[in-house]
């Protein structure tokens, strides 16, 4: 019986900008690689596995799309003669889905119930064509990652260089200012040689290049020694602190007397140090007698692939999955998924598809295409699941995190905190995030007359300051050259200083006293789980630099009861209700320290922040505002004057166009209408406020709430003791969080060894039984803990 849907007016092949969801299923990672294979609509071109879950017969009962094309592949057995070349630079190979895979397409009418239409009928042809011709959206991401494109810059584009002289074209002498005669990098606008940073591998440097273009305004340097006869060569503008190209290198290299013909690359460049060092940390994978960890397979213990830089995601996410909040929101393996006609655009679904995909165990297996040799396990590990779709998803319209580079992972969990609340405003108890929201309480006291001040902000994270005390040169067997080593911290001392008291300068309404007030921060309730930063940044040659500070936690249970705020005591004056601590409600009546002050904005802070992180931290110390401002960047009010007074006044909060827009985000007009009124009617903001005060109804003012006015509750649990255990970490490895690796350690009993919780490693796609899991927790990025019963 032959299909009339073949001629459809609706049938046509994918445009160049649509997305052809051909590998996974849009619902859950069944894939075209199982034995059902995949169908992929051939009117939205939508992918839906057709196995037992059969999530493509779901889509045509929501969407009535009634053709399909199966695709199905099974890997072809490759006999390589040789080991494949060593990786040198970040490039997508060319090999063709053809030359590792076989193929087989067949299309499918569930209105007519035709298993296989004649695929050279009716639009068919050129449709089924289309289809498998068109570049996959898993694909479009994955070269988007690996073929990373530099731009030029207005500084290389409009560089203007002094008057020429000669520069010995191979031989190119030592750093100016040491004797470095590696690693030199030579300003395009003087002519000047610098070394540069000291990098991975052990190649010295002291910055002093970097140190001659703060001095000198010059922005644009290029390494010599990356310098190759093609034009190539790393290139970097110190004042956008990025990577770029110098369309007129060879022009520019010209003018000092260098031929670049007559060059020869001498150093490994920058990315090829990059993907040397993320090597390395592979070949980490070992116990100390180099023999590989034992892969972990089963429910719970499923690896992500690195789609490209995605590792700061995949980090995250198995941390929050690890923990019950999120699993009993996103995992339920016996309801179908969400009804939506987009399921690859809707977070609820893309959430549900990846805590399936993560905890059922489902696609936790070994790799069958994997080729074992002597250097492999016998056990090869898993192939790991694309979080493609949901990387996308979640950073779509994100300056940062819809690129493909590397990024904070502690910023992308407050980004995740964002979506996961929007997602879920309509019913505020189902927020997995509410676990990991508490009230901080802040405690303001005058010095003369000891009057008193407490105000309570909801937080869903704390990040700690962590002292950095480096040992001396040479202890414990140390090298004397350029690695730094520091001392051990406690966590219980990072906790000390986070909730200590400091001084700051401000005018008491009440006595009028400018001795200022001492101002210290406690836990007034507790949160379920408790997200930790510790702050490890300080400025070394005007560049915000990672510090490897050891951070001392133990597995055992922390106890944060001490922690607790006590509240308003019975001896203790409030500040009258109306009083302004600091005069009017700007930064007028508060003066920053200047020495601090000139400091920060010499780093190229701007004063409204500078102002605002020494009031933060105590009004003394640059190092402590500087940690402050690193903590603080994302604030979405971070560039806000200073407001040290109590309600904003004005009537932006009731313009009724920004809460029709909030409106249009699933926000409440009185939720809204408060919002806008706290934050002097700034949308953004506003959104932010709603997301840290779930909670809070509103204001209902105008819409006749007659009722009294309920007691607020906050997020938290006040109850006593406060007894964490540590869950999880995210932890890092490299210089800068913008860089490196990360990986996640996950507590979690492993099948066949009893109860006892142990240390799971998850990296990226590999899923071990961790061994160095104790000196991974010093230098952890993120702590998850988790309040005991």
């Amino acid at each position: 019986m032959a299909c009339p849907h073949v001629q459809s007016a609706n049938l046509r092949p994918p445009g160049p900008t649509q997305s052809v969801y051909r590998e996974d299923c849009t619902q859950c990672f069944d894939s075209i690689d199982d034995e059902a294979g995949l169908d992929v609509c051939l009117a939205c071109f939508n992918g839906g596995c057709a196995g037992e879950r059969n999530h493509s017969l779901l889509h045509y009962s929501s969407t009535g799309h009634p053709l399909v094309l199966n695709i199905k592949r099974t890997r072809k057995e490759v006999q390589r003669d040789e080991p494949p070349p060593k990786l040198t630079k970040l490039t997508i190979a060319a090999e063709t889905e053809e030359d590792k895979y076989d193929t087989a397409t067949r299309v499918k009418c569930y209105y007519c119930q035709i298993d296989d239409v004649d695929k050279s009928s009716g639009k068919l042809p050129e449709i089924v064509h289309g289809v498998l011709n068109a570049m996959t959206f898993a694909r479009k991401e994955e070269v988007k990652a690996w073929e990373q494109e530099f731009t030029p810059c207005e500084h290389t584009l409009c560089l203007e260089q002094h008057e020429s002289r000669q520069i010995a074209s191979q031989d190119l002498g030592s750093c100016s200012k040491c004797d470095l005669k590696e690693n030199l990098w030579l300003c395009l606008a003087c002519g000047n040689l610098g070394c540069g940073r000291a990098q991975f591998g052990g190649v010295g440097g002291h910055s002093h290049g970097l140190a001659h273009a703060t001095e000198s305004s010059h922005p644009v340097a290029v390494k010599l020694g990356s310098i190759t006869p093609e034009g190539n060569a790393d290139v970097y503008c110190y004042s956008c602190d990025e990577e770029r190209v110098d369309t007129e290198l060879a022009k520019h290299l010209a003018h000092w007397g260098i031929n670049i013909a007559d060059r020869q690359k001498t150093e490994k460049s920058l990315m090829e140090m990059q993907v040397e060092q993320n090597l390395k940390w592979d070949f980490s994978m070992t116990t100390e007698d180099g023999k590989e960890l034992k892969p972990l397979f089963g429910p719970g213990f499923t690896g992500l692939k690195n789609i490209g830089n995605s590792c700061y995601l995949a980090s995250t996410m198995q941390c929050l999955f690890s923990l019950p909040e999120f699993q009993q929101r996103y995992y339920h393996p016996d309801q179908p998924p969400p009804t939506t006609n987009l399921p690859a655009e809707d977070l609820e679904t893309q959430l549900r598809k990846l805590a399936d995909g993560i905890l059922s165990g489902r696609y936790s297996l070994p790799d069958s295409c994997a080729h074992t040799t002597p250097d492999t396990p016998e056990v090869p590990h898993q192939k790991g699941l694309s979080p493609a779709m949901f990387k996308h998803l979640i950073g779509r319209g994100h300056e940062e995190f819809s690129t493909m580079r590397q990024q904070d992972a502690f910023e992308f969990l407050l980004h995740m905190f964002k979506l996961v609340s929007l997602s879920n405003n309509s019913k505020p108890a189902e927020d997995p995030v509410q676990s990991f929201r508490f009230a901080l309480e802040q405690r303001l006291a005058c010095l003369n007359c000891k009057r008193v001040r407490y105000r309570s902000d909801e937080q869903d994270n704390i990040s700690i300051p962590v002292p950095a005390r480096r040992k001396p040169v040479g202890q414990n067997g140390g090298d004397a050259g350029n690695q730094t080593e520091f001392e051990a911290v406690p966590l219980e001392e990072c906790l000390d200083n986070f909730t200590g008291t400091v001084h700051v300068e401000l005018t008491c309404p009440a006595c009028g006293s400018k001795a200022g007030f001492s101002k210290s921060s406690k836990f007034k309730t507790f949160p379920k789980n408790l997200a930790i930063n510790p702050l490890r940044f300080e400025i070394i040659n005007w560049v915000p630099t990672k510090l490897d500070i050891p951070v001392q936690v133990s597995d055992q249970p922390i106890d944060l009861s001490k922690y607790k705020s006590l509240g308003l005591q019975p001896d203790e004056e409030e500040l009258p209700e109306d009083a302004d601590v600091g005069g009017a409600s700007t930064s007028a009546s508060f003066v920053p320290n200047e020495g601090a002050l000139s400091m920060l904005e010499g780093m190229g802070f701007p004063r409204v922040r500078c102002e605002k992180a020494l009031h933060a931290t105590g009004n003394s110390d640059a190092d402590a505002a500087m940690n402050w401002l690193f903590a603080h960047m994302e604030d979405p009010d971070i560039d806000e004057p200073l407001n040290l007074g109590g309600s904003g006044g004005g009537g932006a909060g009731d313009d009724s166009e920004k809460i029709a827009q909030l409106g249009d985000m699933g926000i409440s007009a009185p939720q809204a209408r408060k919002a806008l009124r706290e934050c002097g009617g700034d949308v953004n903001r506003a959104l932010d406020w709603v997301f840290s005060h779930p909670d809070d109804q509103g204001d209902f003012g105008e819409d006749g709430s007659s009722g009294p006015a309920q007691q607020k509750v906050l997020p938290g649990s006040d109850s006593l003791p406060a007894r964490y255990e540590l869950q999880s970490i995210a932890c890092h490895k490299g210089a800068s969080v913008h860089a490196g690796h990360y990986v996640a350690f996950v507590r979690k009993p492993i099948p066949g060894e009893g109860a006892e919780k142990q240390w799971v490693l998850f990296n990226d796609e590999k899923v071990v039984k961790a061994v160095d899991a104790e000196e991974m927790k010093k230098t952890a990025y993120v702590y998850f803990l988790s309040l005991l019963p």
